[in-house]
């Protein structure tokens, strides 16, 4: 435990190193770039192969065109050259650098949009928009590009956006996973998170099992396959649901009340009778946060307790997770947050392990609950509210079982960490909807039916595969089939994507505009007796966030407003003899500790100064306030 302990110091401090060089350099030639190669290399010791047939889709933009357009994705490359161009373009309002490098030695880039002409990003109150942490939900990425662009093309036309712009900071990281990202645009090949090998099905290899684009059509679809023997009929789990009368839709049910099976497309790799159980990494990037986090899969040795698959053997042990944690904690500027996934679709935030009520601060919720309704009214999704119970019961009971749904803990969640630890407003977003549009058999629950009714009605049935016939090399004869896994179930088809990123973004945006904002309102200079003099800072918070949500305060990630007079430092030589004496506060570091500034809270603070020398000096007044932003306004005092 010593040992991990220090690893994780050492890891932490190294990386705080390089937080934020500027990024304009170029990189090695990944396999990606190398049009030569057929095949897509993927780094990393592992049991099973690293190479896969490199595939390009038609609904993805694979190089950098004249503008850019929400009709199509794009890969990570073709997204940094849009970073790249919009810092060139932008060079007053835009900040580009590279936070982190990837498990595979990827640059992790990320702007910083703000007037630098009107401060420093770090005097600002700032939001942070994340996308691209699982490596298949690529919509998440979009949504971060189509704000960045929106806020661009906006500046100085729309007064809000300007504004924002002007007095606020917004930090954008389009792709926090670019290894994952880039194998799933490429090739055939899913995976959840890291790139890094694991042994997810804990027979001691690790990727040794991966999916088999048996086809070549660079999808991987799904297997069914006719129960006929005994030991088949025993596991079959899957029957062709009745509702769909051309047979497509498979319905799981209990094992050995079905009269099929289903496998992913491939074989059997390893020969243990399981099919692409083991495939490329298998760790999860949102299970690997230090609130709340849990051992991995087996790594509770008394088997009493609670495990997280996915987490890894530490927390923060992925670079792209550490890349967030360590930006973030190094910015308590930062108020709001969304880090966004896909596809359920919700509004998703903390807790991850408890109830709402029973672990936040009542105001704290008052909040979330606001911003739960300020999403809704820009996205229309069906839910909003937190992971423990709103996500685990928003279907009312398990399809499977027919057992009524009970909240359910997840462990390491970014959300948890961003309320607890963080103190912030922290969204895990997700997009999309699996293709289930419309409620098309009145039953209340929109399934796998609906998808594949509105794929028929307004896809032109693109997202279902019909099932066709086939030889497997183990299974014998099967059929091969089903939804789209890419383009359809995880991420929407292509002509659905600015429709989702542009409502998503809107209310992230909305969010923004939230931020709490210090104003400094007023500063005066009286004289008293005996050449002193009294001067008196007002100010007033102009948001609409509090400058600390009260979990910020218990947890001291956000300091109290605090007030300064600052003078030439010579001026202040020699104690009650100085030239310039401040005798209020009589503090001994002459600062004025003013609380946290809530929504429109005015308050004020009185400094007295003694001059003791003739004629007027300079002063700095100096407004500090964490997530409120930093004011200062010279004065002068005396005649």
């Amino acid at each position: 435990m010593k040992y991990i302990s220090t690893l994780l110091i050492c890891l932490v401090c190294s990386s705080t190193i390089f937080a934020q060089k500027s990024y304009y350099g170029t990189e090695e030639k990944w396999p990606e770039q190398d049009t030569a190669r057929k095949v897509y290399t993927v780094k990393g010791e592992r049991h099973g192969i690293s190479y896969f047939k490199k595939h390009k889709f038609k609904d993805v933009q694979y190089q950098p065109g004249p503008t850019l357009a929400f009709d199509t994705y794009h890969t990570p490359d073709v997204m940094y050259s849009w970073c790249r161009k919009w810092a060139e373009q932008y060079p007053n309002l835009v900040e580009l650098y590279e936070v982190a490098k990837s498990y595979e030695g990827r640059p992790i880039l990320q702007m910083t949009l703000t007037n630098k002409k009107t401060g420093k990003h770090t005097d600002k109150p700032a939001a942070y928009f994340e996308g691209g942490r699982h490596s298949g939900e690529v919509t998440s990425s979009e949504a971060v590009l189509w704000l960045t662009k929106h806020l661009l093309d906006n500046y100085g036309k729309d007064p809000a956006i300007t504004k924002l712009l002007d007095t606020k900071a917004i930090y954008l990281r389009p792709e926090n996973n670019p290894d994952g990202a880039t194998m799933y645009l490429y090739t055939a090949q899913r995976n959840r998170s890291s790139m890094r090998p694991y042994d997810n099905d804990r027979d001691g290899l690790f990727d040794e099992d991966s999916e088999d684009d048996l086809d070549g059509d660079g999808v991987i679809y799904q297997l069914r396959k006719k129960a006929v023997t005994k030991e088949e009929l025993e596991k079959a789990d899957y029957v062709i649901d009745p509702k769909d009368k051309a047979g497509r839709l498979m319905k799981r049910v209990q094992a050995g009340k079905g009269t099929y099976l289903v496998y992913s497309e491939g074989i059997d790799n390893d020969g243990d009778g399981k099919y692409n159980e083991d495939g490329i990494g298998g760790l999860d990037n949102h299970r690997n946060y230090p609130e709340n986090w849990r051992p991995d899969t087996d790594g509770d040795f008394t088997g009493r307790g609670y495990t997280q698959g996915g987490a890894s053997q530490y927390p923060l042990s992925e670079p792209e997770t550490r890349a967030t944690y360590l930006w973030l904690m190094g910015h308590p500027n930062i108020t709001v947050v969304n880090s966004m996934d896909t596809s359920v679709p919700m509004h998703l935030r903390p807790p991850s392990t408890s109830s709402s009520v029973e672990s936040m601060f009542p105001p704290d919720l008052a909040i979330y609950k606001h911003m739960d309704s300020l999403g809704l009214s820009f996205t229309g999704y069906p839910w909003a509210g937190d992971v423990y119970e709103t996500y685990n019961t928003r279907n009312k009971f398990n399809r499977l079982t027919g057992d009524p749904t009970k909240p359910t803990p997840l462990f390491g969640h970014g959300p948890d960490f961003g309320y607890f630890q963080y103190g912030a407003v922290w969204y895990g977003d997700e997009l999309w909807n699996n293709g289930a549009m419309k409620d098309y058999d009145k039953d209340g629950d929109y399934d796998d039916y609906d998808a594949l009714m509105w794929d028929d009605e307004a896809n032109g049935k693109r997202g279902f595969k019909v099932w066709t016939k086939m030889t497997h090399p183990q299974l014998g004869e099967v059929e091969i089939g089903g939804f789209n896994p890419k383009f359809f179930s995880q991420n929407g088809p292509a002509w659905q994507l600015d429709n989702w990123i542009s409502k998503q973004s809107k209310f992230n945006l909305a969010m923004a505009k939230e931020l709490p904002q210090i104003e400094l309102t007023d500063v005066t200079v009286k004289a008293l007796a005996n050449n002193e003099y009294e001067v008196k800072a007002t100010w007033t918070n102009s948001g609409q966030l509090p400058v600390a949500l009260e979990q910020a305060k218990r947890v001291k990630m956000v300091q109290e407003d605090r007030v300064t007079l600052d003078f030439d430092k010579a001026l202040l030589k020699g104690d009650a003899d100085a030239k310039v004496v401040i005798t209020q506060p009589t503090l001994f570091d002459k600062t004025i500790y003013a609380g946290y500034t809530n929504v429109g809270e005015k308050k004020e603070a009185i400094f007295h100064v003694k001059l003791n020398q003739p004629g007027s000096v300079k002063a700095k007044l100096k407004l500090l306030s964490t997530r409120g932003g930093y004011k200062e306004k010279e004065i002068t005092i005396g005649k």
